[in-house]
């Protein structure tokens, strides 16, 4: 497998070694630029970068679910495995860091590999929800090219909290000035479980989350936990009974929900602000049971695409047992998360809230970034773009 390719015309190393395991990338990673900004080479970007990302946001910080950021741009759950990455990720100027999902126990990565390039047919690389491609098969291949797309099949890994909160403390006291950690987590469903020890099991996490002196959190429901191709955030009543709980036991600290794409029922016309939406309220019903009762003061939209990933023979690509789909993230998502981000725009004017929206998917330039703005976004991260692209947070505040 070759990970490298060429951006602006010169060769780039993503941080996370997609030809490495997950375990090899967590003790070994970040690499590339992250690697050599953790090792403070300022001609790498390094302490240079703190200080260049300090100075272009001193003029003009920006609040954040109540804290204060040099810019809102950062990285989401998934690519920053540990302190190590978030650190070199603060060094690299992105000034949101999201601690990779954790949970209330030990849990284990799907098998190697986790990442492959992905291409759909269409002519700008998009792919749309509910469109007929996504079952028929997507290729999958170690062909890497730019703008990005790529499988997300880690299956929500995690350290055992002996491990991971002590690794945590150390990640937010990191942070520069104007930079902020932001802890994911979820809970852990086992076969058998109840509903109510699965929705104790988010408030264990939270809890633990919390004691690490957390400044807010986001709570993971984009993920298939509840069985195949099934996810949490599909079932909104759910996702409110959960974060109701959660808040509970977490007082004033802000509470993010991180979801996946949910469409319309109807809708006429294509993409863009301009189609009509002849019913949302799945994506109402979510906000209705969450923020409307103020157990949540964020969403994160979106994830992942969920795809029948294919070889060039029109084979699984991913080996193994249940992972003839795989959540696609980068380019190919922009549609889909910008759709997501006016959506919620709009339910936020109709209800009368003040909710904050953090956009992604798709996320790799500067022009990105300045959409989802417009489009209604609080704040926007960048994953698989920033994977690519160490300097892409540093881009963006020159662009501005």
């Amino acid at each position: 497998m070759i990970a490298k390719g060429e951006a602006m015309g010169q060769d780039f190393e993503p941080f996370y070694d997609v030809n490495l395991s997950y375990d090899d990338n967590y003790a070994r990673g970040p690499f590339g630029a992250f690697a050599e900004a953790l090792a403070g080479a300022a001609d790498a970007s390094g302490a240079a970068d703190v200080a260049g990302s300090a100075a272009v946001g001193a003029a003009a910080t920006t609040e954040f679910l109540g804290h204060r950021v040099n810019l809102p741009f950062g990285i989401p759950a998934g690519p920053l495995l540990n302190e190590c990455f978030t650190t070199a990720a603060f060094r690299k100027g992105f000034d949101l860091a999201t601690y990779k999902t954790v949970r209330s126990r030990a849990w284990g990565c799907n098998p190697f590999p986790n990442v492959l390039a992905v291409h759909p047919k269409s002519a700008d690389g998009s792919l749309t929800p509910g469109s007929a491609e996504l079952d028929e098969g997507v290729l999958a291949d170690t062909r890497y090219e730019m703008p990005i797309s790529i499988s997300n099949s880690f299956g929500v890994p995690s350290r055992d909290p002996d491990e991971w909160q002590p690794d945590m403390r150390k990640a937010i006291a990191a942070a520069g000035p104007g930079q902020l950690l932001i802890p994911s987590f979820q809970g852990s469903r086992e076969p058998g479980m109840t509903t109510e020890a699965y929705i104790a099991d988010h408030v264990a996490t939270a809890r633990l989350v919390k004691e690490t002196g957390a400044g807010l959190m986001v709570m993971n429901t984009s993920c298939p936990n509840e069985g195949h191709n099934r996810l949490l955030c599909h079932d909104p009543l759910l996702v409110g009974r959960i974060t109701e709980a959660v808040k509970g036991e977490i007082g004033d600290l802000p509470l993010a929900v991180k979801m996946a794409y949910l469409p319309p029922v109807e809708v006429e016309g294509g993409w863009g602000e301009h189609r009509r939406i002849v019913d949302d309220s799945a994506l109402e019903l979510m906000v209705r049971e969450t923020a409307a009762r103020d157990s949540v003061q964020a969403f994160s939209a979106i994830n992942t695409i969920s795809a029948r990933l294919v070889d060039a023979q029109g084979n699984q690509a991913l080996p193994g047992a249940g992972r003839d789909r795989s959540g696609v993230c980068g380019r190919a998502i922009r549609h889909a998360g910008l759709d997501m981000v006016r959506r919620l725009a709009v339910i936020r004017e109709k209800l009368g809230l003040d909710y904050t929206i953090i956009g992604l998917g798709g996320v790799v330039s500067p022009e990105d970034y300045r959409s989802y703005r417009a489009a209604g976004a609080d704040a926007v991260m960048s994953a698989t773009g920033a994977m690519w692209d160490a300097d892409l947070a540093l881009k963006i505040k020159t662009a501005r």
